[in-house]
């Protein structure tokens, strides 16, 4: 049978993060090992590695070109790599130099960072490794036992985007919302701190904490859980908090935090938004200005996404959606820009920004450049905020332009969901997202991924129904109809195809100077390097360096595995490396995670190096004979919206899974004869497979059972050649 059109799937896949939390456990396949923790030295750690401060990183360009000192290699996080030894005339000749298996099947994120030969990075549930990096040898590794119950209240799963190292210690955010401080030579833990502000919410950190100017900058997530978002700074030495920005109010019955959110308060009318959450969680991009001593932070989406049931009286609600400027020592802030006002469609702005100095109009102007979900390319004047460009970079229906006096985008009234379902681009999953983009200061040319994942948006059936909404704790709370979305699909047969793309794109100009389509829709992060080549790992498994000038390919590698983690590069001893993580989620059976699993793996390569990796048996994608078929017509109608509105975010659209994650219709017998134990007595919650006793009853569980053997035995006669 044909997987589903990669469109549906690789859009949930990618917003929701279908694909992540791989409870093995489903499809009879044992739990993942994870390393032991480090054993606990005395408080005070002997800091004789991961000695980084703010000088070394201003320099890194003159005094480190071989370092990747920080999540985007030097504080401008432009990732544009000064070495040229691997370039177009040589890079024929790459090969693997060491693999190193993290023993994870889900997704892999990271950005590692590599200072005086050690490589450190993290992997699934949070786990930090330090390796040599010229040969692999693990040095130390750390696990922080994330509870695997937290997998539940991770919208987009059980991944880490890195971490940071300063003053020879490492920084580690945890999935369940800590911060740890390790001695960057042994991997032991110094301090921990909770970051957390009300543990009655589902607050999770995903993305990797960024360190300067003597403080530990880090967000979190949970918006589609509801929760109200904020960035904390904390002493690097010691773990006191220095400062926190809210992004969004909370009650306005009670005093304002700060002279901001008194001013953002007055952008939401009418609701009672801070009892679903508010949202604008800063769950990816923060980045610190040396120029300014600034700290800007991208801000996400709404709880819940729909601005008719956030804010009913209208607003912009600010900050949701928006670049805010905030002063390194204070938090205090000092401008914003919001590139969606009043969201409507999940666009978040956390997607990486990149610092530059340009040339704008025949001035000299220190920028912020940014390209948001919402299909605009922004080129913001980071002194004091001013928009100076917004080119559209990729297709984008729900607005004609951005106006340049207002700095507003121009929505489209043709796409207006509440009434009609409507397919828009850019989807939840953005025209980008958080995989990474590098930039060629001297060209002028920003190369990154983009896409088209279209998505079918409308409001809810309770809402239409009924004109109110309530918040399910527990659940996804997004206020867009998840429930009947298969249903929808299904009945209107229109359904966009979805594509992938790498560009290099000219943010002045808005010009598109190539672009290359990509097997899958989704894909990895990119690098940019003066050997004139352009990095990126993708969803097909393979890792390719383009001429940058071109988009062509002159070099490629089989990885048996999609890839969304972005590549690095540095040298050892005068030998220049690649370095790449892999495992991912899938989507579409045009993609290497659908054939074989996601494999979470480092993999690094060097010129003249003739190692392999290994190719693993393909996926058996057989459905196996059912359990009887016992439901009502109307029973599984029922089974159908419960599984769309509670496990789809996991298990795929359809019961259709993009290969990280065992198909549940391939569940084993001994499987379905605990189904009811699994799904509400949370007897794989370790697993990541928590309960959910509190949002399915037992009757309503078993339609969910049945409509999953619905779908299954559909799946085994097209595969018997039945339709």
């Amino acid at each position: 049978m044909k997987n589903r059109g990669i469109s549906t799937i690789v859009v949930l896949a990618i917003v929701v993060g279908i694909v992540i939390i791989a409870w093995l456990v489903l499809s009879g396949l044992p739990s993942t090992p994870t390393p032991e923790q480090a054993t606990p030295v005395p408080a005070e750690p002997a800091r004789l590695a991961g000695m980084v401060d703010d000088e070394r990183v201003k320099r890194a360009d003159i005094d480190d070109p071989g370092a990747w000192l920080t999540y985007g290699r030097t504080f401008e996080e432009q990732r544009f790599s000064p070495l040229d030894q691997i370039n177009r005339e040589t890079v024929t000749n790459l090969g693997v130099a060491w693999t190193k298996e993290l023993n994870t099947r889900h997704p892999v994120e990271a950005t590692p960072l590599v200072v005086d030969g050690v490589m450190y990075f993290t992997s699934a549930w949070n786990i930090a490794y330090a390796l040599d990096a010229a040969s692999g040898d693990e040095i130390w590794t750390y696990d922080p036992e994330v509870p695997g119950a937290t997998a539940r209240q991770a919208c987009c799963g059980v991944i880490s985007r890195g971490l940071a190292v300063y003053r020879g210690r490492v920084y580690l955010a945890t999935l369940d919302g800590r911060l740890l401080a390790l001695d960057a030579a042994t991997g032991a833990k110094v301090w921990e701190i909770d970051t957390v502000i009300d543990r009655t919410r589902e607050y999770t950190i995903t993305g990797a904490p960024r360190v300067a100017a003597g403080k530990v900058y880090i967000g979190n997530g949970g918006a589609e859980y509801g929760v109200r978002g904020y960035v904390t700074a904390y002493d690097a030495d010691t773990g006191d908090e220095a400062w926190r920005f809210f992004t969004v109010p909370g009650d306005p019955s009670l005093p304002f935090e700060t002279p901001a959110m008194e001013m953002a308060a007055k952008t939401w009318k009418g609701g009672e938004w801070w009892k679903i959450g508010g949202g604008g969680t800063v769950w990816n991009s923060i980045v610190y200005d040396p120029d300014f001593h600034t700290v800007y932070l991208g801000v996400g989406n709404g709880s819940p996404w729909t601005r008719a049931i956030r804010s009913p009286g209208g607003g912009d609600n600010l900050f949701l959606a928006a670049i805010v400027a905030v002063d390194a020592d204070t938090g205090a802030m000092k401008w914003y820009y919001q590139t969606t006002p009043g969201d409507n469609w999940d666009y978040t702005a956390v997607q990486d920004m990149v610092l530059a100095d340009l040339e704008v109009d025949g001035v000299q102007r220190k920028v912020i450049m940014q390209a948001p979900k919402n299909g605009f390319f922004y080129v913001i004047d980071r002194s004091n905020g001013e928009l100076l460009r917004a080119h559209p970079y990729a297709t984008v229906t729900w607005a004609t332009h951005v106006d340049m006096e207002t700095g507003r985008p121009v929505e489209n009234p043709d796409t207006v969901y509440a009434d009609n379902p409507q397919w828009i681009l850019p989807g939840p999953g953005g025209a980008h997202n958080w995989p990474a983009m590098s930039f060629d200061e001297q060209k002028g040319i920003i190369y990154f991924d983009t896409h088209d994942l279209p998505f079918l948006y409308a409001m809810p059936e309770e809402y239409v129904e009924t004109g109110t909404y309530k918040r399910r704790p527990g659940a996804w709370n997004t206020a867009v109809e998840f429930g009947r979305l298969n249903q929808m699909i299904n009945a209107r047969g229109d359904e966009p195809e979805a594509e992938g793309f790498l560009i290099a794109f000219n943010p002045l100009t808005g010009e598109t100077a190539w672009s290359v389509q990509l097997a899958a829709a989704w894909n990895g992060g990119v690098l940019a390097t003066a050997g004139g080549l352009v990095f990126q790992g993708a969803g097909d498994g393979y890792v390719s360096a383009h001429h940058a000038d071109s988009g062509e390919v002159l070099w490629r590698h089989f990885t048996y595995t999609g890839i969304v983690a972005p590549p690095i590069t540095y040298t050892v001893d005068g030998t220049q490396f690649l370095a790449i993580l892999t495992g991912s989620g899938g989507g579409g059976d045009d993609t290497a995670t659908y054939k074989y699993g996601s494999i979470g793996r480092l993999i690094v390569y060097k010129l003249g190096a003739n190692g392999v990796v290994m190719e693993p048996p393909l996926r058996d994608l057989t459905i196996p004979e059912q359990p009887p078929l016992t439901a009502s017509a109307e029973d599984l109608d029922r089974g159908d919206v419960l599984y769309h509105d509670t496990c789809t975010f996991c298990h795929g659209i359809g019961v259709e899974s993009g290969g990280a994650l065992p198909d549940l219709r391939m569940m084993s017998t001994a499987t379905h004869d605990v189904f009811q134990a699994i799904v509400r007595g949370g007897t794989l919650a370790d697993d990541g497979m928590a309960s959910f006793a509190d949002l399915l009853s037992a009757e309503d569980a078993d339609r969910v059972h049945q409509y999953i053997i619905s779908q299954a035995i559909a799946g085994r006669s097209a595969q018997a050649g039945g339709d």
